[in-house]
């Protein structure tokens, strides 16, 4: 008996960690993080969490590089920073950024908050970035490319997404083994920022397939090679 209570007792313990966990990771809305990051106004810290080259290429306006490789570092840079004032966070998605976040709460700042989404949203919905990377793509260059008489299957990703890496050796392997009717384009995202505005790309990876230059089918994030060789399929009958 005394073994089952304490066996309960971890047990909610457990729970109530891992309750906790989860509340501190839930995101605001886009919407509301708009808001919010505009409330703070010049009491805002903006920090990326991505590689010093990632930020190189494109960033928030105000943001500070802050991808940390230890404890050392960590502490000599958040003690450059206010554990009062609002801080707010992005990666790709919500990768790096969610990392960083609990890093920073478990130091003691009182308000961090992810963007939902993360840069690729940000990007996505239109937002501004400071940028060397240019605008890439054009929707007409991008229309003309889409000209076939095979099915396209576009994928848009980052070399730097984890989901996109990931995704690489089954993209790669489709356009080896049904190059006869599938022609397959890879989009560097954040080197093509209009055009994914255009599109509403707002999360990495993006596949999208047409077939006759309409889209016939569309997905944000990782796919398996049965899944896109199932979608390839119904479209060739």
């Amino acid at each position: 008996m005394k073994n089952l209570i304490i066996l309960l007792f971890v047990s909610l313990v457990a729970t109530g960690a891992l309750a906790q966990q989860s509340k501190k990771r839930e995101l605001l809305t886009f919407e509301a993080f708009e808001q919010k990051l505009k409330a703070a106004g010049k009491d805002a810290q903006i920090l990326d969490a991505r590689l010093p080259e990632e930020y190189q290429q494109n960033h928030l306006e105000g943001a500070l590089s802050f991808s940390i490789a230890n404890k050392a570092d960590f502490e000599k840079y958040t003690a450059k920073l206010s554990k009062e004032k609002p801080t707010f966070i992005y990666s790709i998605g919500n990768g790096r950024s969610g990392v960083l976040a609990q890093d920073l709460r478990n130091a003691g700042f009182q308000d961090v908050t992810e963007i939902p989404g993360g840069l690729s949203k940000w990007i996505g919905l239109g937002r501004p970035v400071i940028s060397t990377t240019g605008k890439g793509l054009s929707l007409d260059e991008y229309t003309a490319s889409l000209k076939s008489d095979k099915l396209v299957l576009v994928d848009f990703g980052s070399r730097y997404c984890p989901g996109c890496k990931k995704l690489d050796p089954t993209i790669d392997s489709i356009k080896t083994e049904q190059a006869s009717h599938v022609k397959v384009l890879k989009i560097e995202a954040y080197e093509n920022k209009s055009l994914v505005k255009e599109l509403g790309v707002v999360g990495l990876p993006t596949l999208i397939l047409y077939r006759n230059n309409q889209v016939v089918w569309q997905k944000k994030g990782g796919a398996t090679k049965a899944e896109i060789e199932k979608v390839l399929h119904s479209q060739t009958l």
